[in-house]
């Protein structure tokens, strides 16, 4: 079936991807985040939700019986079978969640906002990738900063992660962030301008979900 272009966005945790997709969002590109669908898909009431209490039990909802985001991720990245058990039960619903979004955006092309693009086999879904890259320590100083991860926490977040060489190998675009806002903006508004010409030079496209 044609479709309009799909670029996915993806990079490391704290990396920049959400300034980043501001900034496309700026520029009039539909932005679908599937942060934002990770949590409607495990709202109160929901079926994903419903299945992680029956698979990790009631300690994982905070007092009004929603799901503790923190005390989730902290069961999830003490253990990689944990992980694996949470990413099964939400990475269907939320990969059904943003094709059915993509299919309602419009736009001259859509960037879709993936963190685990790569490993979740996401990338199937998209026509390029764009990998956000900052250094490490940016990585873990964001952390503990924005997160207010505890150090431990964050260096097993860290070491969770996709190796970055192996993601920057990947990537068809790369955004080095080093913090310098006017530095980034200007990077996305030359990607914008080259997606533009994509999607007019090569019409919808094809392939994909």
């Amino acid at each position: 079936m044609e479709r309009i272009l799909r670029i996915g966005l993806t990079g490391g945790i704290a990396s920049g991807k959400t300034t980043v997709a501001r900034l496309f969002a700026g520029l009039g590109i539909p932005v679908i985040d599937t942060d934002e669908l990770a949590r409607e898909v495990v709202r109160p009431g929901s079926p994903g939700l419903a299945e992680i209490v029956a698979t990790f039990g009631r300690e994982v909802l905070d007092g009004s019986g929603a799901l503790d985001r923190r005390r989730m991720r902290a069961l999830a990245f003490a253990d990689a079978g944990n992980l694996h058990r949470l990413e099964a039960i939400t990475h269907p619903r939320i990969e059904a969640a943003a094709l059915a979004a993509c299919q309602r955006a419009g736009g001259p092309y859509q960037l879709l906002v993936v963190p685990l693009l790569l490993e979740s086999g996401f990338d199937r879904h998209v026509d390029r990738i764009l990998v956000v890259d900052c250094p490490a320590e940016t990585q873990r100083r964001r952390l503990l900063e924005r997160d207010q991860e505890d150090p431990a926490q964050a260096a097993r977040i860290l070491d969770a992660q996709l190796d970055p060489a192996t993601r920057r190998a990947r990537a068809d675009d790369i955004i080095d962030n080093d913090g310098d806002i006017a530095r980034l903006r200007e990077q996305v508004i030359q990607l914008h301008e080259r997606y533009l010409a994509l999607a007019a030079r090569s019409g919808p496209a094809g392939g994909g979900g």
